[in-house]
C-alpha cells in the first residue's frame, strides 16, 4: 500500500487532515467524523496496521502527543473526561487499516448512564 492509498499515510495533505500537533514519529488530527466536540486521533507516521507492530519509540511518541492533545482539547472544549481506544482489527470495527488511537472527549450528560464505558462496546456484555 502506497502513501496515496492510505488516508493516514497522507498526513501532510491539508485537504484530508486538520493537524493538531506532530512530532517526528506521530501526529494528531481532528477526527473527520467526530463522536463529540474535540474528538482527535493519534497516528504513527509509519504505516503500521496493528498495535503490537509499533516500535517502542513510536509508542512513546504517540503517548507524548496524547498529553499535548489532551491539554489542547481541555482548553478549547473543557471536557469532563475522555474515552480512549483503538479498534485493532476489522472485528474490532477498524475501517482504516493504519493504526490510530481515538481520544473522545466526554461530557456529563452525553449519555444517560456512562457506567462501564468501553465495557459496553458489545451490547448486552460487560455488565457487572
Amino acid at each position: 500500500m502506497g502513501k496515496s492509498d492510505c488516508l493516514f499515510c497522507d498526513f501532510d495533505n491539508p485537504e484530508r487532515h486538520r493537524l493538531v500537533a506532530q512530532n517526528d514519529l506521530a501526529y494528531v488530527r481532528w477526527d473527520n467524523f467526530p463522536v463529540s466536540d474535540g474528538h482527535i486521533e493519534i497516528i504513527p507516521k509509519r504505516h503500521v496496521v496493528a498495535y503490537v507492530d509499533l516500535g517502542e519509540d513510536e509508542l512513546i511518541a504517540m503517548h507524548r502527543l496524547a498529553k499535548t492533545a489532551c491539554e489542547i482539547i481541555g482548553v478549547r472544549f473543557n471536557p469532563d473526561a475522555f474515552t480512549i481506544g483503538i479498534n485493532d482489527g476489522e472485528a474490532a470495527g477498524r475501517t482504516v487499516h493504519h493504526l490510530h488511537m481515538h481520544f473522545i472527549p466526554r461530557y456529563v450528560g452525553d449519555v444517560e448512564n456512562p457506567r462501564g464505558g468501553i465495557r459496553h462496546v458489545i451490547p448486552g456484555k460487560g455488565d457487572y
